[in-house]
């Protein structure tokens, strides 16, 4: 482990990469743990306000990024001072992408649906970070031997295929198909081969005279939401938790939970004197 660790992560200089990655994803869920924490009245913590105002944790995210992004680029890709820009940067970038949907919302969105939005970016951020750490890319490695750069030249090209099949599912409009086609290739090839999703950049271009395949196209989409939507949010819902449900409208002059009842009584006839 300690030899391929050397060949693979310190030698290429990925390890600012591996260390960035690791205080990303912990980053992430420590984050999440001490929200639903506060959410539910828990523990020693809660949120940090100045003046009144509620400080969201996006705000000394982007401080770290910016800290660990300069730091990166104006030292070196060894040593200590490289591996701290690293850390602070993942720190960082793991509470922005945690508030990805107020900054995109421009709300304060984090326990509503539109909030599953950031749970999504993290998942999709960590899974191309991992494909680049993971990658067995031949450059910045010393005296491979002819068996070992023929392997690093099979693994490239089945990642351009990959990527070139996830590109198809991307037209088709699977987005989530495609980002983790990249790194499994047979769910980037499931996604290539079967129809498009209604509405996707592929559906126009090619069914538009194909009315037959749009209904298939219309009716499989809805089979595959139907079947794998309550699937999806439950596991967003155990990863970022649970989001807010819109309470009930009540009607005015009614108390809740009260009865449909009569309505009000109607006023005097203006016809009759």
């Amino acid at each position: 482990m300690g030899h391929w660790l050397e060949r693979n992560i310190v030698e290429p200089g990925k390890l600012p990469l591996l260390l960035a990655l690791t205080a990303f994803v912990l980053t992430f869920v420590i984050t999440r743990v001490i929200t639903r924490l506060i959410r539910a009245g828990k523990g020693p913590f809660g949120n940090v306000k100045a003046g009144g105002l509620h400080i969201h944790h996006v705000v000394p995210g982007v401080i770290l990024v910016v800290v660990g992004g300069f730091g990166a680029v104006a030292g070196s890709r060894n040593g200590v001072g490289a591996a701290l820009a690293a850390i602070v940067f993942g720190i960082g970038a793991g509470l922005v992408l945690d508030e990805f949907a107020l900054i995109l919302h421009l709300g304060d969105v984090y326990w509503t649906e539109e909030g599953r939005k950031s749970v999504e970016a993290v998942v999709i951020t960590a899974a191309l970070v991992g494909l680049l750490l993971a990658g067995f890319s031949p450059f910045g490695v010393n005296d491979l031997s002819a068996d070992e750069l023929q392997d690093r030249g099979t693994v490239i090209a089945n990642v351009v295929a990959n990527f070139g099949l996830s590109l198809v599912a991307l037209s088709k409009g699977k987005t989530r198909t495609a980002i983790f086609g990249v790194i499994v290739p047979l769910v980037a090839l499931v996604g290539a081969v079967r129809l498009a999703r209604p509405g996707s950049a592929w559906a126009r271009r090619f069914y538009g005279n194909r009315p037959r395949a749009r209904a298939r196209a219309r009716l499989r989409g809805y089979h595959h939401d139907r079947r794998w939507s309550r699937l999806t949010l439950t596991l967003q819902d155990w990863i970022g938790g649970r989001p807010d449900r819109p309470e009930p409208l009540e009607l005015p002059g009614r108390s809740p939970g009260s009865g449909p009842g009569p309505g009000p009584s109607p006023g005097p006839d203006p016809g009759r004197r």
